[in-house]
């Protein structure tokens, strides 16, 4: 069974409430449908009727909350709730009313006021669209100082990692993180690995260096990040700094890195920035043609998901089924 089946089953195991805010997308629409029909969450997709029927292309929505927002009883409060919220930062009702037609803002007031328990969006959005309204509305969570994001990657007839499970982070959010925001990342991670697999995390803080085996200013931050995660999470296997091929071959784990906890067995990759870690997801994706689920976003204190813009209605759902077993755990 694949990682997405099992989060499937556990997302069934104990609905929750999703909303789908690009009902005038095709893919967004018959995902809607697929949720529904497997059960996978509730859907509250938003839009009227009319404008869902021009891209619904035959999909059986009969089990799919279709929401006028617009129109809804509660427009007006979640306009004055966005207002006092954002007041001191220049919002006026004028603005809140204008922000709150944009089905972003309302799915995420949705999110705020529990009306849902979560939100996927982006595949008719940028990434920058979606995180808005999440970082003014939701925040971040409590005792979080940085929201990041991760890939959930599933490499097919692998021996390394969790069978071929990962997460790699962080892959398309944060571009030059400090040593603190890496140790704040690889956390983050290693939170979002243990919940979406309840397999142990083992983190590898990754480098063109292993052990100081080679020496600058960007395998120190490394080396930096590695110490103050463990600092933070002394309870994590966490380890650093390792090359990719100590981290998760063994044989060169104990070689590189003899008596490590982590190298040759890591299933939780922190890359040292976001060009390392973009290009290597992608070459992870293509090349041993992986299963790539994300940007899936951290830190933020309801869970919100963006997708690639290029995705399919089958990536919506089993977006939406990592969404929904993410609202379990908080």
């Amino acid at each position: 069974m694949s990682i997405i089946d099992k989060i499937a089953d556990a997302a069934r195991r104990e609905k929750k409430t999703i909303v789908l805010p690009e009902s005038w997308d095709a893919r967004t629409v018959k995902a809607a449908s697929e949720i529904a029909q497997r059960k996978i969450a509730d859907v509250v997709l938003l839009g009227g009727e009319s404008g869902i029927a021009n891209v619904s292309e035959g999909a059986d929505l009969s089990g799919v909350r279709i929401l006028d927002y617009e129109n809804a009883g509660n427009f007006d409060e979640y306009v004055e709730l966005l207002f006092e919220m954002r007041k001191n930062k220049g919002m006026t009702m004028e603005k809140a009313a204008a922000a709150m037609k944009n089905p972003l803002y309302y799915g995420v007031m949705m999110v705020k006021r529990g009306a849902a328990d979560g939100m996927v969006a982006g595949a008719a959005n940028a990434t920058a669209d979606v995180l808005r309204p999440a970082l003014q509305v939701l925040r971040t969570a409590p005792g979080i100082k940085l929201v990041s994001s991760f890939f959930l990657m599933e490499v097919p007839n692998s021996e390394f990692g969790n069978s071929g499970v990962f997460v790699f982070a962080d892959c398309g959010l944060i571009t030059d993180p400090s040593a603190d925001d890496l140790s704040e990342i690889a956390i983050a991670a290693a939170r979002s690995y243990k919940a979406l697999t309840l397999d142990e995390p083992k983190v590898a803080m990754l480098s063109y260096s292993t052990y100081g085996s080679g020496k600058s200013d960007i395998t120190q931050k490394v080396v930096e990040a590695t110490e103050l995660a463990r600092q933070k999470a002394p309870e994590l296997m966490i380890d650093g700094e390792l090359q990719a091929d100590a981290a998760i071959v063994q044989s060169v784990g104990e070689f590189k890195a003899p008596g490590s906890s982590v190298a040759g067995q890591a299933n939780v990759l922190i890359f040292p920035d976001l060009n390392s870690a973009n290009i290597g997801y992608k070459l992870v994706q293509r090349l041993a043609k992986a299963e790539a689920y994300g940007p899936l976003l951290q830190g933020i204190a309801k869970p919100v998901n963006d997708l690639s813009r290029g995705c399919s209605a089958e990536d919506i759902v089993g977006v939406a089924a990592i969404t929904a077993v993410q609202a379990q755990h908080l």
